[in-house]
Protein backbone atom coordinates (compact mmCIF):
# COMPACT_ATOMS: atom_id res chain seq x y z
CA UNK A 1 0.00 0.00 0.00
CA UNK A 2 3.02 2.64 0.78
CA UNK A 3 4.47 2.01 -2.61
CA UNK A 4 0.99 1.97 -4.56
CA UNK A 5 0.66 5.54 -2.45
CA UNK A 6 4.18 6.33 -3.81
CA UNK A 7 3.20 5.62 -7.51
CA UNK A 8 0.11 7.78 -6.92
CA UNK A 9 2.61 10.38 -5.88
CA UNK A 10 4.62 10.25 -8.50
CA UNK A 11 2.09 9.99 -11.43
CA UNK A 12 0.43 13.29 -9.85
CA UNK A 13 4.09 14.99 -9.86
CA UNK A 14 5.15 14.18 -13.18
CA UNK A 15 1.97 13.77 -15.11
CA UNK A 16 -0.04 16.65 -16.83
CA UNK A 17 -2.98 14.03 -16.19
CA UNK A 18 -6.66 13.76 -16.90
CA UNK A 19 -9.16 15.93 -18.14
CA UNK A 20 -12.65 14.98 -17.04
CA UNK A 21 -15.25 16.06 -19.67
CA UNK A 22 -19.15 15.70 -19.42
CA UNK A 23 -21.50 15.05 -22.08
CA UNK A 24 -25.18 15.01 -21.26
CA UNK A 25 -26.29 12.15 -23.80
CA UNK A 26 -24.43 9.46 -21.82
CA UNK A 27 -25.07 8.34 -18.24
CA UNK A 28 -23.11 10.09 -15.31
CA UNK A 29 -21.01 7.83 -12.46
CA UNK A 30 -20.79 8.87 -9.37
CA UNK A 31 -17.81 7.40 -7.67
CA UNK A 32 -20.51 5.47 -5.63
CA UNK A 33 -22.03 4.29 -8.82
CA UNK A 34 -18.30 3.18 -9.83
CA UNK A 35 -17.69 1.09 -6.85
CA UNK A 36 -21.32 -0.58 -7.12
CA UNK A 37 -21.07 -1.65 -10.76
CA UNK A 38 -17.59 -2.71 -10.29
CA UNK A 39 -18.31 -4.62 -7.12
CA UNK A 40 -21.21 -6.80 -9.70
CA UNK A 41 -19.08 -6.90 -12.72
CA UNK A 42 -15.57 -7.34 -12.40
CA UNK A 43 -14.58 -10.86 -13.31
CA UNK A 44 -11.84 -11.59 -10.50
CA UNK A 45 -14.68 -10.58 -8.03
CA UNK A 46 -17.05 -12.98 -9.82
CA UNK A 47 -13.94 -15.47 -10.24
CA UNK A 48 -13.57 -15.69 -6.73
CA UNK A 49 -17.44 -16.05 -5.62
CA UNK A 50 -17.57 -19.08 -8.11
CA UNK A 51 -13.99 -20.76 -5.73
CA UNK A 52 -17.23 -19.51 -2.88
CA UNK A 53 -19.60 -21.27 -4.17
CA UNK A 54 -16.49 -24.14 -4.74
CA UNK A 55 -16.26 -24.42 -1.08
CA UNK A 56 -19.53 -25.48 0.06
CA UNK A 57 -19.55 -28.45 -2.80
CA UNK A 58 -16.90 -29.69 -1.11
CA UNK A 59 -18.18 -29.43 2.61
CA UNK A 60 -21.10 -31.02 1.33
CA UNK A 61 -18.65 -33.96 0.11
CA UNK A 62 -17.07 -33.75 3.34
CA UNK A 63 -20.60 -33.92 4.80
CA UNK A 64 -21.49 -37.34 3.07
CA UNK A 65 -18.39 -39.14 3.30
CA UNK A 66 -19.33 -39.43 7.66
CA UNK A 67 -22.15 -41.72 5.77
CA UNK A 68 -22.14 -44.98 4.22
CA UNK A 69 -21.85 -45.77 0.74
CA UNK A 70 -24.28 -48.12 -1.20
CA UNK A 71 -23.98 -49.66 -4.48
CA UNK A 72 -25.12 -52.27 -6.85
CA UNK A 73 -23.50 -54.43 -9.61
CA UNK A 74 -23.73 -56.85 -11.86
CA UNK A 75 -22.01 -59.21 -14.52
CA UNK A 76 -22.63 -61.29 -17.06
CA UNK A 77 -20.81 -64.13 -18.84
CA UNK A 78 -21.10 -66.55 -21.84
CA UNK A 79 -18.89 -69.80 -21.42
CA UNK A 80 -17.64 -71.88 -24.15
CA UNK A 81 -15.76 -75.00 -23.61
CA UNK A 82 -15.55 -76.50 -26.69
CA UNK A 83 -13.79 -80.01 -25.79
CA UNK A 84 -15.38 -80.53 -22.91
CA UNK A 85 -17.95 -83.54 -22.21
CA UNK A 86 -19.70 -82.47 -19.27
CA UNK A 87 -18.86 -79.96 -16.66
CA UNK A 88 -19.91 -78.93 -13.10
CA UNK A 89 -20.71 -75.46 -12.51
CA UNK A 90 -21.76 -74.02 -8.91
CA UNK A 91 -24.32 -71.56 -9.51
CA UNK A 92 -25.46 -69.96 -5.45
CA UNK A 93 -25.89 -73.08 -3.86
CA UNK A 94 -26.29 -75.29 -7.10
CA UNK A 95 -24.01 -77.66 -8.42
CA UNK A 96 -25.04 -77.59 -12.06
CA UNK A 97 -24.06 -80.83 -14.17
CA UNK A 98 -23.88 -79.83 -17.72
CA UNK A 99 -22.78 -81.10 -21.29
CA UNK A 100 -23.69 -77.81 -23.26
CA UNK A 101 -20.31 -76.18 -24.91
CA UNK A 102 -21.38 -73.00 -24.15
CA UNK A 103 -23.09 -71.61 -20.66
CA UNK A 104 -24.46 -68.04 -20.12
CA UNK A 105 -24.34 -66.98 -16.31
CA UNK A 106 -25.10 -63.40 -14.51
CA UNK A 107 -24.36 -62.59 -11.09
CA UNK A 108 -26.21 -59.71 -9.35
CA UNK A 109 -24.84 -57.58 -6.18
CA UNK A 110 -25.82 -54.88 -3.50
CA UNK A 111 -22.73 -53.54 -1.64
CA UNK A 112 -22.66 -51.27 1.34
CA UNK A 113 -19.61 -50.08 2.56
CA UNK A 114 -18.76 -47.32 6.18
CA UNK A 115 -16.50 -46.62 7.84
CA UNK A 116 -16.95 -46.19 11.25
CA UNK A 117 -13.79 -44.77 12.49
CA UNK A 118 -10.37 -43.17 11.03
CA UNK A 119 -9.01 -41.45 13.76
CA UNK A 120 -11.48 -38.53 13.73
CA UNK A 121 -10.19 -37.80 9.89
CA UNK A 122 -13.19 -37.25 8.34
CA UNK A 123 -14.46 -34.98 10.87
CA UNK A 124 -11.21 -32.65 10.90
CA UNK A 125 -11.89 -33.01 7.11
CA UNK A 126 -14.98 -31.31 7.41
CA UNK A 127 -14.01 -28.64 10.00
CA UNK A 128 -10.79 -28.46 7.25
CA UNK A 129 -13.38 -27.71 4.68
CA UNK A 130 -15.77 -25.16 6.43
CA UNK A 131 -12.69 -23.37 7.44
CA UNK A 132 -12.14 -23.18 3.50
CA UNK A 133 -15.63 -21.85 2.72
CA UNK A 134 -14.83 -18.99 5.34
CA UNK A 135 -11.83 -18.32 3.75
CA UNK A 136 -13.23 -18.50 0.46
CA UNK A 137 -15.89 -15.56 1.49
CA UNK A 138 -12.92 -13.15 3.15
CA UNK A 139 -11.39 -13.48 -0.43
CA UNK A 140 -14.07 -12.06 -1.95
CA UNK A 141 -14.40 -9.05 1.04
CA UNK A 142 -11.05 -8.85 0.31
CA UNK A 143 -11.16 -8.18 -3.91
CA UNK A 144 -14.19 -5.61 -2.81
CA UNK A 145 -12.15 -4.09 -1.04
CA UNK A 146 -9.32 -3.67 -3.25
CA UNK A 147 -11.28 -2.88 -5.97
CA UNK A 148 -12.84 0.35 -3.87
CA UNK A 149 -9.37 1.21 -3.19
CA UNK A 150 -8.34 0.71 -6.98
CA UNK A 151 -11.50 2.85 -7.92
CA UNK A 152 -10.89 5.43 -5.56
CA UNK A 153 -7.28 6.24 -6.51
CA UNK A 154 -8.05 6.51 -9.99
CA UNK A 155 -11.33 8.73 -9.19
CA UNK A 156 -9.27 11.35 -7.26
CA UNK A 157 -6.71 10.98 -10.22
CA UNK A 158 -9.37 12.26 -12.35
CA UNK A 159 -10.59 15.07 -9.86
CA UNK A 160 -6.68 16.18 -9.70
CA UNK A 161 -6.83 15.99 -13.58
CA UNK A 162 -9.72 18.66 -13.84
CA UNK A 163 -8.08 20.63 -12.06
CA UNK A 164 -4.79 20.37 -13.29
CA UNK A 165 -6.30 20.90 -16.95
CA UNK A 166 -7.89 23.90 -15.84
CA UNK A 167 -4.22 25.47 -14.69
CA UNK A 168 -2.98 24.27 -17.88
CA UNK A 169 -5.57 25.80 -19.93
CA UNK A 170 -5.45 29.12 -18.49
CA UNK A 171 -1.41 29.11 -18.49
CA UNK A 172 -1.76 28.41 -21.65
CA UNK A 173 -4.37 31.74 -22.12
CA UNK A 174 -1.45 33.71 -20.10
CA UNK A 175 0.98 32.22 -22.17
CA UNK A 176 -1.19 33.62 -25.62
CA UNK A 177 -2.13 37.22 -23.98
CA UNK A 178 1.37 37.76 -23.47
CA UNK A 179 2.42 36.84 -27.29
CA UNK A 180 0.21 39.21 -28.16
CA UNK A 181 1.65 42.04 -25.74
CA UNK A 182 4.65 40.85 -27.15
CA UNK A 183 3.73 41.69 -30.55
CA UNK A 184 2.65 45.26 -29.80
CA UNK A 185 6.02 45.79 -28.03
CA UNK A 186 7.80 44.18 -30.79
CA UNK A 187 6.25 46.78 -33.24
CA UNK A 188 7.00 49.50 -31.44
CA UNK A 189 10.60 48.79 -30.92
CA UNK A 190 10.40 47.88 -27.08
CA UNK A 191 11.31 44.05 -27.43
CA UNK A 192 13.65 42.20 -29.61
CA UNK A 193 12.65 39.51 -31.95
CA UNK A 194 14.74 36.84 -29.62
CA UNK A 195 12.68 37.93 -26.79
CA UNK A 196 9.33 37.68 -28.79
CA UNK A 197 10.27 34.16 -30.25
CA UNK A 198 10.82 32.77 -26.93
CA UNK A 199 7.27 34.37 -26.03
CA UNK A 200 6.07 32.34 -29.16
CA UNK A 201 7.82 29.23 -27.93
CA UNK A 202 7.05 29.60 -24.87
CA UNK A 203 2.67 29.47 -26.36
CA UNK A 204 3.67 26.24 -27.93
CA UNK A 205 5.11 25.08 -25.16
CA UNK A 206 2.20 25.34 -23.02
CA UNK A 207 0.24 24.03 -26.01
CA UNK A 208 1.85 20.80 -25.81
CA UNK A 209 1.64 20.16 -22.36
CA UNK A 210 -2.55 20.87 -23.21
CA UNK A 211 -2.22 18.05 -25.66
CA UNK A 212 -0.45 15.44 -23.90
CA UNK A 213 -2.67 16.05 -20.61
CA UNK A 214 -5.75 15.34 -22.71
CA UNK A 215 -3.96 12.32 -24.87
CA UNK A 216 -3.72 11.14 -20.93
CA UNK A 217 -6.63 11.74 -19.86
CA UNK A 218 -8.00 9.27 -22.20
CA UNK A 219 -5.41 6.66 -21.18
CA UNK A 220 -6.88 6.73 -17.52
CA UNK A 221 -10.02 6.72 -18.68
CA UNK A 222 -9.85 3.90 -20.50
CA UNK A 223 -7.96 2.82 -17.08
CA UNK A 224 -11.31 2.88 -15.31
CA UNK A 225 -13.38 1.73 -17.66
CA UNK A 226 -11.48 -1.49 -17.83
CA UNK A 227 -11.60 -1.87 -13.99
CA UNK A 228 -15.37 -1.55 -13.98
CA UNK A 229 -15.10 -3.99 -17.33
CA UNK A 230 -16.74 -1.62 -19.43
CA UNK A 231 -16.89 -1.07 -23.57
CA UNK A 232 -14.03 1.05 -24.79
CA UNK A 233 -16.71 2.66 -26.93
CA UNK A 234 -19.18 3.12 -23.91
CA UNK A 235 -20.11 6.24 -23.04
CA UNK A 236 -18.67 7.53 -19.76
CA UNK A 237 -19.05 10.65 -18.03
CA UNK A 238 -17.74 11.00 -14.59
CA UNK A 239 -19.32 13.13 -12.05
CA UNK A 240 -16.85 15.82 -10.02
CA UNK A 241 -17.58 17.09 -6.83
CA UNK A 242 -16.46 20.17 -5.73
CA UNK A 243 -13.65 19.70 -2.75
CA UNK A 244 -13.27 22.74 -0.69
CA UNK A 245 -10.77 23.03 2.28
CA UNK A 246 -12.71 21.58 4.98
CA UNK A 247 -12.13 18.72 3.29
CA UNK A 248 -8.61 18.82 2.56
CA UNK A 249 -7.71 20.37 6.06
CA UNK A 250 -10.46 18.05 7.68
CA UNK A 251 -8.74 16.43 11.14
CA UNK A 252 -7.32 13.04 10.75
CA UNK A 253 -8.16 10.31 12.94
CA UNK A 254 -6.08 8.76 15.04
CA UNK A 255 -3.37 6.24 13.87
CA UNK A 256 -3.74 4.12 16.95
CA UNK A 257 -7.40 3.34 16.61
CA UNK A 258 -7.81 2.99 12.55
CA UNK A 259 -5.36 0.09 13.23
CA UNK A 260 -7.14 -1.27 16.22
CA UNK A 261 -10.12 -1.16 14.35
CA UNK A 262 -8.37 -2.38 10.69
CA UNK A 263 -7.23 -5.38 13.01
CA UNK A 264 -10.81 -6.66 13.97
CA UNK A 265 -12.45 -6.00 10.28
CA UNK A 266 -10.34 -6.52 7.60
CA UNK A 267 -10.98 -9.93 5.87
CA UNK A 268 -6.86 -10.27 5.41
CA UNK A 269 -6.03 -10.29 8.63
CA UNK A 270 -9.46 -12.56 9.79
CA UNK A 271 -8.31 -14.61 6.65
CA UNK A 272 -4.53 -15.39 8.27
CA UNK A 273 -6.00 -16.09 11.53
CA UNK A 274 -8.26 -18.94 10.03
CA UNK A 275 -5.53 -19.91 7.86
CA UNK A 276 -3.77 -20.93 11.59
CA UNK A 277 -7.24 -22.46 12.46
CA UNK A 278 -6.86 -24.83 9.45
CA UNK A 279 -3.57 -25.52 9.85
CA UNK A 280 -4.31 -27.25 13.56
CA UNK A 281 -6.90 -28.93 12.28
CA UNK A 282 -4.36 -30.35 9.53
CA UNK A 283 -1.87 -31.55 11.84
CA UNK A 284 -4.97 -33.45 13.76
CA UNK A 285 -6.11 -35.28 10.48
CA UNK A 286 -2.47 -35.99 9.79
CA UNK A 287 -2.22 -37.69 13.29
CA UNK A 288 -5.23 -39.61 12.11
CA UNK A 289 -3.01 -41.89 9.98
CA UNK A 290 -1.38 -42.99 13.10
CA UNK A 291 -4.84 -44.67 14.51
CA UNK A 292 -6.50 -47.94 13.42
CA UNK A 293 -9.58 -47.62 10.88
CA UNK A 294 -12.53 -49.69 11.42
CA UNK A 295 -14.43 -50.58 8.64
CA UNK A 296 -18.55 -52.20 8.39
CA UNK A 297 -19.24 -53.73 5.13
CA UNK A 298 -22.58 -55.55 4.17
CA UNK A 299 -23.46 -57.33 0.99
CA UNK A 300 -26.56 -59.51 -0.74
CA UNK A 301 -25.70 -60.91 -4.04
CA UNK A 302 -27.40 -63.58 -6.31
CA UNK A 303 -26.32 -65.61 -9.66
CA UNK A 304 -28.40 -67.28 -12.25
CA UNK A 305 -26.51 -69.78 -14.94
CA UNK A 306 -28.49 -70.81 -18.35
CA UNK A 307 -27.58 -74.78 -17.42
CA UNK A 308 -29.94 -74.99 -14.46
CA UNK A 309 -33.06 -76.42 -14.71
CA UNK A 310 -34.53 -73.97 -12.46
CA UNK A 311 -36.24 -71.09 -13.72
CA UNK A 312 -34.38 -67.08 -13.63
CA UNK A 313 -36.64 -66.26 -10.09
CA UNK A 314 -36.03 -69.82 -8.86
CA UNK A 315 -32.40 -69.46 -9.44
CA UNK A 316 -31.84 -66.19 -8.16
CA UNK A 317 -34.21 -67.05 -5.22
CA UNK A 318 -32.22 -70.27 -4.55
CA UNK A 319 -29.12 -68.31 -4.61
CA UNK A 320 -29.78 -65.45 -3.36
CA UNK A 321 -27.12 -64.80 0.08
CA UNK A 322 -26.31 -62.01 2.20
CA UNK A 323 -23.35 -60.81 4.04
CA UNK A 324 -22.23 -58.40 6.88
CA UNK A 325 -18.59 -58.31 8.02
CA UNK A 326 -16.71 -55.50 9.97
CA UNK A 327 -12.77 -55.12 9.63
CA UNK A 328 -9.67 -53.46 11.62
CA UNK A 329 -6.97 -51.90 9.49
CA UNK A 330 -3.83 -51.18 12.32
CA UNK A 331 -0.83 -49.12 10.74
CA UNK A 332 2.03 -50.72 11.68
CA UNK A 333 4.97 -50.02 9.04
CA UNK A 334 4.15 -46.98 5.98
CA UNK A 335 7.21 -45.94 5.13
CA UNK A 336 7.30 -43.07 7.28
CA UNK A 337 4.67 -41.58 5.44
CA UNK A 338 2.31 -40.59 8.80
CA UNK A 339 5.66 -38.81 10.32
CA UNK A 340 6.22 -36.88 7.44
CA UNK A 341 2.71 -36.03 6.88
CA UNK A 342 3.20 -34.81 10.52
CA UNK A 343 5.75 -32.94 10.27
CA UNK A 344 4.46 -31.22 7.16
CA UNK A 345 1.18 -29.90 9.04
CA UNK A 346 3.23 -28.63 11.79
CA UNK A 347 5.08 -26.60 9.49
CA UNK A 348 2.39 -25.44 7.61
CA UNK A 349 1.14 -23.75 10.82
CA UNK A 350 4.13 -22.38 11.82
CA UNK A 351 3.87 -21.15 7.91
CA UNK A 352 0.47 -19.69 8.81
CA UNK A 353 1.41 -18.15 12.20
CA UNK A 354 4.51 -16.18 10.95
CA UNK A 355 1.62 -15.11 7.50
CA UNK A 356 -0.29 -13.64 10.10
CA UNK A 357 2.46 -11.61 11.81
CA UNK A 358 3.64 -9.92 8.40
CA UNK A 359 0.11 -9.10 7.38
CA UNK A 360 -0.23 -7.49 10.98
CA UNK A 361 2.63 -6.22 10.11
CA UNK A 362 1.97 -4.88 6.65
CA UNK A 363 -1.36 -3.59 7.44
CA UNK A 364 0.24 -1.21 10.66
CA UNK A 365 2.82 0.18 8.04
CA UNK A 366 0.01 0.91 5.33
CA UNK A 367 -2.04 2.48 8.29
CA UNK A 368 1.43 4.63 9.37
CA UNK A 369 2.13 5.38 5.32
CA UNK A 370 -1.29 6.33 4.67
CA UNK A 371 -1.15 8.99 7.95
CA UNK A 372 1.84 10.23 7.24
CA UNK A 373 1.31 11.05 4.14
CA UNK A 374 -1.93 12.90 4.39
CA UNK A 375 -0.86 14.78 7.01
CA UNK A 376 2.58 16.13 4.90
CA UNK A 377 -0.11 16.82 2.22
CA UNK A 378 -1.98 18.77 4.34
CA UNK A 379 0.87 20.65 5.63
CA UNK A 380 2.34 20.89 2.37
CA UNK A 381 -1.49 22.17 1.21
CA UNK A 382 -0.87 25.15 3.54
CA UNK A 383 2.24 26.41 2.64
CA UNK A 384 1.51 25.80 -1.21
CA UNK A 385 -1.19 28.11 -0.30
CA UNK A 386 0.97 30.96 0.71
CA UNK A 387 2.99 30.21 -2.08
CA UNK A 388 0.43 30.60 -4.76
CA UNK A 389 -0.74 33.97 -3.29
CA UNK A 390 2.98 35.44 -3.31
CA UNK A 391 3.80 33.91 -6.83
CA UNK A 392 0.44 35.25 -8.30
CA UNK A 393 1.44 39.03 -6.90
CA UNK A 394 5.16 38.80 -8.50
CA UNK A 395 3.55 37.08 -11.19
CA UNK A 396 1.02 40.22 -11.61
CA UNK A 397 3.70 42.86 -11.07
CA UNK A 398 6.16 41.28 -13.43
CA UNK A 399 3.49 41.11 -16.45
CA UNK A 400 2.39 44.54 -15.53
CA UNK A 401 5.99 46.53 -15.90
CA UNK A 402 6.95 43.34 -18.85
CA UNK A 403 3.77 45.38 -20.72
CA UNK A 404 5.16 49.01 -19.84
CA UNK A 405 8.47 47.69 -21.19
CA UNK A 406 10.01 47.63 -17.51
CA UNK A 407 11.27 43.75 -17.75
CA UNK A 408 12.72 41.63 -19.60
CA UNK A 409 11.21 38.22 -21.27
CA UNK A 410 13.24 36.39 -19.17
CA UNK A 411 12.08 37.73 -16.00
CA UNK A 412 8.14 37.09 -16.78
CA UNK A 413 9.08 33.72 -18.18
CA UNK A 414 10.57 33.29 -14.78
CA UNK A 415 7.76 34.32 -12.73
CA UNK A 416 5.08 32.15 -14.72
CA UNK A 417 6.68 29.22 -14.13
CA UNK A 418 6.99 29.97 -10.87
CA UNK A 419 3.48 30.48 -10.47
CA UNK A 420 2.29 27.33 -12.51
CA UNK A 421 5.05 24.94 -10.49
CA UNK A 422 3.05 26.52 -7.21
CA UNK A 423 -0.40 26.06 -8.36
CA UNK A 424 0.73 22.27 -9.30
CA UNK A 425 2.37 21.68 -5.62
CA UNK A 426 -0.95 22.90 -4.13
CA UNK A 427 -3.21 20.61 -6.49
CA UNK A 428 -1.02 17.84 -5.65
CA UNK A 429 -1.14 18.57 -2.40
CA UNK A 430 -4.71 19.15 -1.84
CA UNK A 431 -5.51 15.40 -3.38
CA UNK A 432 -3.04 13.49 -1.95
CA UNK A 433 -4.33 14.54 1.36
CA UNK A 434 -8.07 13.90 0.24
CA UNK A 435 -6.42 10.48 -1.06
CA UNK A 436 -4.92 9.45 2.05
CA UNK A 437 -7.53 10.79 4.48
CA UNK A 438 -10.00 8.61 2.11
CA UNK A 439 -8.27 5.49 2.73
CA UNK A 440 -7.67 5.89 6.29
CA UNK A 441 -11.39 6.18 7.07
CA UNK A 442 -12.02 3.76 5.01
CA UNK A 443 -9.17 1.07 6.93
CA UNK A 444 -10.96 2.03 9.73
CA UNK A 445 -14.24 0.72 8.65
CA UNK A 446 -16.22 3.18 7.05
CA UNK A 447 -17.53 3.39 3.91
CA UNK A 448 -15.75 5.79 1.40
CA UNK A 449 -16.97 8.97 0.78
CA UNK A 450 -14.97 12.15 -0.51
Amino acid sequence: MKLRTACIYTILSAALPLYAQENSNGKEWTLQECINYALEKNIQLQQNKISLQESEIDIKDARASLFPSLSFSTGHNVVNRPYQEQSNTVSGTEIISSDEKTTYNGNYSLNAQWTLWNGGQRLNNLKQQKTNRDIARLTVSETENTLQEQITQLFIQILYADESIQINRSTLEVSKATYKRGQELFAEGSLSKADLAQLEAQVSDDQYQLVTAESTWRNYKLQLKQLLELDGSEEFNLVLPELNDENILKMLPSQTDVYQAAMAIRPEIQSSRLSIENAKLGISAAKAGYYPTISLSASSSSTTNSASTNNWAQQMKYGWNNMIGISLSIPIFDNRQNKSNVQKARLQYNTSQLDLINKQKELYSTIEGLWLDALNAQQQYVAAETKVKSSQTSFDMVNEQFNLGMKNTVELLTEKNNLLSAKQQLVQAKYMAILNRTLLNFYAGNNIEL
